[in-house]
């Protein structure tokens, strides 16, 4: 069909009044999604996969990493590790449309002893034509995002005292205004702000030590706030200075504080693996809170990230499998049996949002890639087509495609037949 440019005088208003408008699909710049809560506004998907699946556009190899992978415009990013010739951490670019390699950056690691050390685990962030991005040691680059040029470099533990985490550095950076946030768990630098441009301290704060999740900004109309989620506390801090503004305790069994929080209105919600879920309470202005409620029974979430829409939220439960329940009581509604990924000892699926209704497209653990809907009724899932082998990392939407990696390599699968 020709676009209306190419349609003559009245033809092309008469095309312009008539159609109905196209929804761009939206570039993955950051973890979690355009928005940082797993929504997407893609193209219109099919309710069933093709019968003999879907097709990879292209792959390439890629070393080791749960790295997610982050897409603006014709570009797309990951970061992995190689042990030959030396060891050493690489952040990627790609070609979004062929697979090329546009740029590598790497920098010279020492895992040792590193728990599941098979790579990176941080995704990177895409802002403003540079990309920010974290190894597991606690290397942080800034680098031009069109040539992988060094804009600037500081480190977790040299620069901040930060303390490794058992299973190294996880959590991304996370842009806000004119600084860039980073949790290194160092005294006086359990998170900071970067000047984003220049690498430069804005604020330090908190004592505490890291844990692998990534901090969550609130917006208020007199002050912006960030929620951070440490192996000690739920903690929130002032987003212009670094004021720690309130503290829920949460003793968390090895650290593992992963799954980044999650926020509707004044309710915030974080979900463990041992110690379970709890809800935070905030006053309008976010300067305060209490424990809503907690519970440690049919909600333990481990990776993968919840999803929340209409007053229901979507977790995975180390036990149950994908569940439903109410979010502002903690009340269970219903559960999948570990119908949408296998049970395991670290079950895991990237749940993302279709638009604005209560369609999901799941990657899970076995690399498949699942069309579901999910609402306060159940989990229904229409289709479901491996497009890669076994992963824990974050995969990327973006323009028609779902781009995803294992521990051996990266590919662009179109998701409708005419992103093929």
């Amino acid at each position: 069909m020709r676009t209306a440019h190419s349609l003559p005088g009245a033809w092309c208003l008469l095309f312009a009044l008539t159609i109905s408008p196209i929804v761009r699909a939206e570039d993955w710049p950051q973890f979690r999604g355009p928005h940082g809560d797993g929504r997407w506004q893609g193209p219109k998907l099919p309710d069933q996969w093709p019968a003999g699946g879907l097709k990879p556009r292209w792959k390439r190899p890629i070393g080791g990493g749960y790295s997610g992978i982050s897409v603006v415009g014709d570009r797309v990013y990951t970061q992995d590790r190689q042990t030959a010739p030396a060891e050493r951490e690489r952040v990627l670019c790609f070609d979004a449309n062929t697979g090329d390699i546009g740029w590598e950056h790497a920098d010279a690691v020492m895992y040792g002893n590193l728990d599941y050390g098979n790579g990176p685990r941080a995704q990177p962030t895409v802002y403003d034509g540079r990309v920010y991005t974290v190894g597991a040691l606690g290397q942080v680059n800034c680098l031009d995002a069109r040539t992988g040029g060094v804009i600037w470099q500081r480190h977790h533990q040299t620069d901040f005292a930060g303390r490794l985490p058992m299973w190294g550095y996880a959590g991304s950076p996370v842009i806000h205004g004119d600084v860039v946030l980073l949790a290194p768990g160092g005294p006086q630098t359990g998170l900071v702000a970067l000047d984003r441009l220049t690498g430069k301290d804005v604020w330090r704060a908190l004592s505490d030590d890291a844990g692998y999740c990534t901090p969550l900004v609130l917006s208020r109309p007199d002050g912006d706030r960030v929620v951070h989620w440490t192996p000690s506390h739920i903690r929130g801090v002032d987003a212009q200075t670094g004021k720690t503004l309130w503290a829920i305790p949460y003793e968390i069994t090895y650290g593992v504080s992963i799954a980044k929080p999650i926020a509707v209105d004044d309710l915030v919600l974080v979900a463990g693996y041992w110690e379970g879920s709890k809800a935070i309470q905030l006053d309008p202005t976010a300067t305060t809170a209490e424990l809503a409620w907690s519970e440690n029974k049919f909600l333990r979430g481990l990776m993968s990230q919840p999803l929340v829409r209409d007053g229901c939220v979507y977790l995975l439960d180390k036990q149950y499998g994908l569940t439903g329940f109410e979010l502002k009581t903690g009340k269970k509604r219903w559960d999948d049996d570990n119908a949408m990924t296998p049970r395991g000892r670290n079950p895991h699926a990237s749940l993302v949002w279709l638009g604005d209704g209560d369609r999901a497209i799941i990657l899970n653990a076995e690399g498949e890639l699942i069309l579901a809907r999910l609402n306060p009724d159940g989990y229904h899932e229409q289709s479901r087509t491996k497009i890669i082998g076994s992963t824990w990392a974050h995969p990327a939407f973006a323009g028609t495609c779902v781009y995803a990696r294992s521990d051996t390599e990266i590919v662009c699968v179109p998701l409708t037949e005419s992103g093929s």
